[in-house]
C-alpha cells in the first residue's frame, strides 16, 4: 500500500509541470514583449542584447507571476521617478547658470525621463 501511494505521489509530482495553468494575461503580454524585442535584436545582429533577452524569456517562462510583475513594475516606477527628480534638479541648475546650450540639453534629458516614467506606469500589454 505504501508503495502504491509513493508511486502515485511520484507520478503526480512529475506530471504537475505538464498540467500547470496557462500563464496570466500579464505574463503572456510580458513574454510577447520580450519575444518582439528578441526578434528585433536578432534582425540587427545585437549578440549581447540577444543573450540578455533570451535569459529574460527563460526567466519569464520559468517563474512569471502577477505578483512578481507588480513588484518589478513598482521598482521601475520608483527608479523612473528618482531619475525624473534628478533631471529636474539638473535643469534648474542649468537655468540658474543661464547657459542656453546646457539648458537645452538638460531639457531634452528631462523630457526623456518623463517618457520613461510614463512607460513604466503603463500597464503591461498596453
Amino acid at each position: 500500500m505504501k508503495r502504491i501511494l509513493f508511486l502515485a505521489l511520484l507520478i503526480g509530482s512529475a506530471a504537475a509541470p505538464a498540467m500547470a495553468a496557462e500563464p496570466s494575461a500579464a505574463c503572456a503580454a510580458k513574454r510577447a514583449n520580450i519575444e518582439a524585442q528578441l526578434q528585433e535584436a536578432t534582425a540587427r545582429g545585437r549578440k549581447q542584447e540577444i543573450a540578455g533577452l533570451q535569459k529574460a524569456l527563460k526567466a519569464n517562462k520559468a517563474r512569471c507571476t502577477d505578483e512578481l510583475l507588480a513588484k518589478e513594475r513598482e521598482k521601475d516606477i520608483k527608479q523612473a521617478q528618482k531619475k525624473l527628480a534628478e533631471r529636474e534638479r539638473d535643469l534648474s541648475a542649468a537655468q540658474l547658470k543661464g547657459d542656453a546650450k546646457k539648458i537645452e540639453e538638460r531639457q531634452r534629458k528631462l523630457d526623456e525621463a518623463r517618457s520613461q516614467l510614463e512607460a513604466a506606469q503603463k500597464p503591461i500589454g498596453s
